[in-house]
């Protein structure tokens, strides 16, 4: 394996040193080494799953995070001998199909992490093992068609075919053809499709015009023209690390899916003063790939992404994005997986969830504070993918920032993780890991709940009785602006 590391979201850039400072005190976590023949070779992976399985059991701290780790006591606790030397090796596959990569053992509680000795990093472990299954051809088609969410919004979206998808959806039947098809359970949370995307939308409402200067590098011909908005109120300013401009990286699911919470983003922003734009194209950002172990899709996917929206950096633009999972790729994830590449690295410098960027402007004196509607008291889940990044409460920390609001914030996973919480499979684990998290909101009384990831937030409304749907956080954001 690579004797490369890199901080787990590090960096160097004069521009964001502010920001960046803070994240050098973050652990060390060494490359992926996903390009290395050993990486992929079983009998090294069998001999690292049962090390690091070992040190996990005589430890047991993370047996309340997720599934994973009481399959792996479970095994351990039926054997003779009481030891994982007594567990038949087939049986590891077990502990990896309820890894999701959430992160939380590795950044919250394993005391083993890097640069420990031990150097315990579980999710990459299983990210590992899901990266050999997936190479020896060993994944179901079906979990391929549910991680290509590229695709299946782009089919489901075609306008004559997106009020069909959308009933079968809605219906009793349909969710049965759906659960003979692709395993998704009948009561899971599946998302609405929409034609008009968020991408549409934007593009109808941005004011298109030439691009000014001239990145360093070649760039596609289709990202030499920018779709920009400039803010209602004010020149541009930077601030507190941020550049004042920002593309939107619309995401598939916000895109497709909830264009809602792309179009508050905007709104919010432009409000604050900040240029918002699109760049000329975006693909999935390959964290559904990165889950399923497809690491050569995610190569693609990278390679297809990276292009134009380093050309939009170039041109003095920040990047964000709605969905934690997202941002989290380009942060962390992408970087780890190519720890050379000075494009990755230049993406993640600039790549911002929405509030971490208000809360910056905020600190600057930068964030308008002309609240319009107090929203109360709101029971706020905070995202697993958003905790791990590391930059503390911000969602809260703005919110609360709303004159009659109080923001309760509960860091517990909502058990929906990517596509692991529509499974037959694992509906009912996913329902389990997720109760301490709906008994709270179901109990809090609270004029609103939300969290920051919209999936999230449909699997606490599964779990709920007699509650209206989620608010996302940029939803609440600009109804107490009154925007």
């Amino acid at each position: 394996m690579s004797d490369e590391s890199i901080e787990s979201s590090g960096a160097d850039s004069p521009a964001t040193s502010s920001r960046e400072a803070s994240k050098r005190s973050v652990s060390l976590r060494h490359a992926l080494g996903w390009q290395e023949p050993e990486f992929y070779e079983p009998a090294a992976l069998e001999k690292e799953l049962e090390r690091v399985f070992d040190i996990c059991h005589g430890c047991r701290r993370c047996f309340n995070l997720c599934n994973a780790f009481p399959t792996l006591f479970d095994l351990i606790d039926a054997t003779a001998t009481g030891e994982l030397d007594g567990v038949d090796k087939k049986a590891f596959s077990q502990v990896v199909d309820h890894c999701y990569l959430c992160d939380m053992c590795y950044m919250t509680k394993c005391p083993y992490v890097p640069p420990h000795p031990w150097n315990v990093d579980f999710p990459h472990l299983m990210l590992r093992a899901k990266a050999a299954k997936h190479r020896s051809g060993a994944t179901g088609w079906r979990d391929q068609v549910l991680s290509s969410t590229d695709w299946v919004g782009a089919i489901a979206g075609i306008p004559v075919v997106v009020e069909a998808v959308n009933a079968a959806n809605r219906s009793a039947w349909g969710r049965k053809i759906l659960d003979a098809a692709l395993g998704v359970h009948p009561e899971a949370p599946v998302p609405q499709y929409v034609s008009n995307t968020l991408r549409k939308q934007l593009r109808k409402d941005l004011i298109q015009a030439p691009m000014t200067g001239q990145p360093k590098d070649p760039i596609p011909a289709q990202t030499t023209r920018k779709l920009t908005r400039r803010p209602e109120v004010g020149p541009v300013r930077s601030g507190g690390g941020t550049r004042g401009k920002v593309a939107l990286f619309a995401t598939c699911y916000a895109n497709r899916n909830e264009p809602q919470l792309g179009l508050d983003l905007a709104r919010v922003f432009e409000h604050n003063g900040i240029e918002i734009a699109l760049a000329e194209q975006e693909n999935c950002c390959g964290m559904p790939k990165l889950e399923l172990g497809d690491l050569e899709a995610v190569a693609r996917l990278k390679e297809k992404n990276v292009p134009p929206l380093l050309a939009m950096i170039e041109r003095g633009y920040d990047i964000v994005a709605p969905i934690p999972s997202c941002v989290l790729m380009f942060k962390q994830e992408l970087p780890l997986m190519f720890p050379d590449d000075a494009d990755v690295a230049r993406i993640r410098d600039h790549m911002f969830d929405p509030f971490e960027y208000l809360a910056l402007r905020h600190k600057a004196g930068l964030l308008r504070t002309d609240f319009a509607r107090p929203l109360g008291k709101v029971s706020y889940h905070v995202a697993c993918h958003l905790r791990v990044q590391n930059i503390g409460l911000k969602t809260r920390d703005v919110l609360q920032l709303i004159p009659g609001t109080t923001v309760e914030p509960i860091e517990r996973c909502s058990g929906h993780n990517g596509t692991y919480g529509v499974k037959r499979k694992f509906r009912d684990t996913s329902m389990k890991i997720g109760k301490p998290v709906m008994q709270r909101v179901q109990a809090s009384g609270a004029d609103f709940y939300a969290s920051d990831c919209p999936m999230a937030g449909h699997q606490i409304e599964s779990g709920l009785e007699n509650h209206p749907p989620p608010t996302h956080p940029l939803t609440l954001l600009r109804m107490a602006y009154g925007l």
